[in-house]
């Protein structure tokens, strides 16, 4: 393989890495204002597990999932596992859209897909982590 070739697949490499960098702290932007809105009880939260009708501690157990999962987006060798957890909470969200409740899902839908990127591109990373703590001495 030339040099040439190889230096651009450095860079692809770091253009990859950044662009997944600046996602991840996004999205964990985005679930920290959602899961805290969650969990401290905003109005329009409250009304919205209410309108689905299993109770509120659905809030907060989805509120826990969204904060969890955006600090383990945080973590290099956890973030496919924050992916993973918000692409989770997401798919549910999805759902209850279509079928529970009268709300658009097309921003859930776009959430869901931007975790799944994540979830996908750091899996080789997390699941080395994962793998370490599974082995015998």
């Amino acid at each position: 393989m030339s040099r040439f070739v190889q230096d651009n697949r450095k860079i692809d490499g770091k253009a990859r890495n950044i662009a997944l960098w600046v996602l991840q702290v996004i999205l964990a932007v985005v679930f920290v204002m959602a899961g805290g809105a969650k969990l401290g009880g905003a109005k329009a939260m409250v009304d919205l597990f209410q309108e689905v009708g299993v109770g509120q501690w659905l809030r907060y157990v989805t509120g826990s999932l969204e904060v969890a999962g955006a600090v383990l987006l945080l973590v290099p060798r956890l973030s496919a596992l924050g992916g993973l957890t918000l692409t989770g909470v997401m798919a549910g969200g999805f759902l209850t859209c279509l079928f529970v409740i009268d709300q658009s899902p097309a921003p859930t839908a776009v959430l869901l897909v931007l975790a799944a990127v994540v979830t996908w591109n750091r899996r080789e990373l997390t699941l080395s982590t994962v793998g370490k703590g599974g082995e015998s001495a």
